[in-house]
C-alpha cells in the first residue's frame, strides 16, 4: 500500500471515530461544559475510592480482624488448658468489660458443620473473608462463623476438646466507621460542588443563548430592542461585535437603497423627456418600437429597485396570511388561469406582510404566466412552520437549472420563456431567507414545476 493510500485510510478511520464520539457527546455548550466538569470529578472519585479501599480500609480491617481473632484464640486457649469455674467467671467478666465480648462455654456440646454467614454488600463480604482468614490462622481448630450485619453482631463458635466456646461481639470491633464517613463526605462534597458548578455554568451559558436567540430573530427581520451585551468579557465582546455588524449592515443597505433611488430618479427624468418627444413624432413603426424600448427600460429600473430595496425597512407584525393569499389570487384571476386553493384557515404569523406578499405574488404569478392550472397549498405545520407548495402544469424547468433561476438576472432561453428581467424568484428567495426560511424547486406531479416555501412563523 502506498503512503498516500495509507494516509487516506487513516484519515477515514479518524473521521469515523470522531463521528462516533460526536454521536454520544452532548450537542449543547451547557452539556459539554458539564461533561468537562463532571468527568474529572468522577475519575478522581473512582481513583480515590479504589485507593482508599485497597490501602486504608483493607489494612484497617485486617488489623482489627487480627486483634479479634487473637483475643478469641487467647480465651479458647485458656479454656482448653483447663480452668476453675471461678477463673472462668473472671475471664468472662474481663472479656465483657474490656473486649465487649459475651463469652459462653457449653460443656459436652459438639460443633455443627453449618456455616452461618449472612451478608449482602461487597464490603461486608470483605470483612467476613478477612476475619475468617485470621481466625483460621490463630485458632487452628474447627469453628463456625455467624455474621449478621442487620443485627450488628458476630458470633464465633469454637470447637474445644470438652465442648463449644461461644464468643459474641459487636460488629464495630471488625471495622472502622470512619471509612463510611470518609466516603459519604467525599461524595457528598462532590455532589454539592457539582450543583454549584451547574448553577454557575447555567449563568455563564445564558448570555450565549440570548445572543443566539437575538441573532436568529434579527436574521428573521425582527428587531430585538431589549438585547444588550452581558456575561463574561468574551461573550460581551462577541455580542457588541454582533450589534455593530447589524448596524453596519442596516446602514449599508440604507445607503445602497438611497443611492439607487437617486439613480432611478436621474434616469427617469431623461426617459420622461424621451417619451414626450416621441409622443410628438407620431405613431410610425419605428416610433412604436422606441416607445416599447423605453417602457421596457422603466420596467427594468423598477425591477432593479425592488430587488435592491427588499422591504428592508418594514417591521414584522402579526399578519393574516389568508388575506394576503386572497389579494395574490385576485391579481392572477384576470389571466384566465385556473387556481386550485388548499389554504388552511387562521393562518396568522409574525412576518413582514408586504415582503411576504411580494414573494408569494412573484411565485404564483410566475406559475400562472406559463401554466393553465396551478395548485396552491398553505398550512402551519406542527413545528410552527409556514409551508407553502405551488404546483403548475406548465413546461417546467430542466433539472440542471433548478438552482440557477434563483440567481439575479438569470433568464431561461427555453421552457418557461425569457419574459421579465429575471428577478422574481431571487426577490422571493431573499424575502424567505430574511424570515429564516428556505425555498426550493422540484419537479411537480402535475407535470410542471413545484415551488416549496418553508419558514418559521
Amino acid at each position: 500500500m502506498s503512503s498516500e493510500n495509507k494516509d487516506i485510510g487513516d484519515f477515514v478511520k479518524n473521521e469515523r471515530k470522531g463521528g462516533l464520539m460526536r454521536r454520544f457527546l452532548p450537542r449543547s455548550l451547557f452539556g459539554r461544559s458539564l461533561l468537562i466538569l463532571i468527568t474529572p470529578v468522577v475519575l478522581i472519585q473512582i481513583v480515590t475510592t479504589l485507593f482508599f479501599i485497597d490501602r486504608h480500609w483493607t489494612k484497617v480491617t485486617s488489623r482489627l480482624s487480627n486483634a479479634v481473632a487473637g483475643e478469641v484464640a487467647l480465651i479458647a486457649q485458656s479454656y482448653e488448658q483447663g480452668i476453675t469455674p471461678e477463673r472462668a467467671e473472671q475471664i468472662i467478666a474481663l472479656a465483657k468489660s474490656h473486649l465487649s465480648f459475651d463469652v459462653v462455654f457449653r460443656d459436652g456440646v459438639s460443633l455443627g458443620n453449618l456455616n452461618k454467614e449472612h451478608f449482602t454488600a461487597p464490603l461486608e463480604g470483605l470483612f467476613i473473608k478477612t476475619l475468617r482468614s485470621e481466625l483460621e490462622y490463630e485458632l487452628k481448630r474447627p469453628f463456625v462463623l455467624d455474621v449478621d450485619f442487620e443485627e450488628k453482631r458476630v458470633l464465633v463458635e469454637v470447637q474445644l476438646s470438652k465442648g463449644v466456646l461461644e464468643v459474641r461481639l459487636p460488629e464495630r470491633r471488625l471495622y472502622s466507621s470512619s471509612g463510611y464517613v470518609f466516603l459519604l463526605w467525599v461524595f457528598g462534597s462532590s455532589i454539592l460542588l457539582l450543583i454549584i458548578a451547574v448553577i454557575f455554568m447555567r449563568n455563564q451559558v445564558r448570555p450565549i443563548r440570548k445572543l443566539a436567540a437575538a441573532a436568529k430573530r434579527l436574521g428573521q427581520g425582527r428587531d430585538v430592542p431589549s438585547f444588550k451585551p452581558e456575561g463574561a468579557r468574551e461573550v460581551r465582546d462577541a455580542s457588541q461585535a454582533f450589534i455593530d455588524m447589524h448596524r453596519r449592515i442596516k446602514r449599508q443597505v440604507s445607503q445602497r437603497t438611497a443611492m439607487l433611488a437617486g439613480v432611478s430618479h436621474d434616469l427617469r427624468t431623461p426617459l420622461t423627456r424621451l417619451k414626450l418627444q416621441l409622443a410628438m413624432l407620431g405613431d410610425s413603426a419605428d416610433i412604436i418600437e422606441m416607445k416599447n424600448d423605453i417602457s421596457e427600460m422603466e420596467k427594468m429600473i423598477d425591477g432593479y429597485l425592488d430587488f435592491v430595496r427588499g422591504e428592508g425597512g418594514e417591521q414584522t407584525a402579526i399578519s393574516d396570511l389568508n388575506a394576503i393569499f386572497s389579494r395574490v389570487f385576485k391579481g392572477v384571476g384576470h389571466k384566465g388561469v385556473v387556481v386550485h386553493q388548499d389554504i388552511h384557515d387562521d393562518l396568522n404569523a409574525m412576518i413582514r406582510p408586504r415582503a411576504v406578499e411580494r414573494a408569494l405574488s412573484n411565485v404564483i404569478q410566475n406559475a400562472a404566466k406559463y401554466a393553465g392550472e396551478i395548485w396552491v397549498r398553505a398550512e402551519i405545520t406542527e413545528e410552527r412552520k409556514l409551508l407553502v407548495v405551488v404546483d403548475d402544469n406548465g413546461p417546467g424547468i430542466p433539472d440542471g437549472e433548478l438552482e440557477d433561476v434563483f440567481k439575479p438576472f438569470y433568464r431561461l432561453d427555453e421552457a418557461r420563456g425569457t419574459e421579465g428581467v429575471g428577478l422574481g424568484l431571487p426577490i422571493a428567495m431573499d424575502v424567505v431567507h430574511a424570515h429564516g426560511g428556505k425555498i426550493w424547486l422540484e419537479r411537480s406531479e402535475r407535470g410542471g414545476l413545484r415551488v416549496i416555501i418553508r419558514m418559521p412563523v
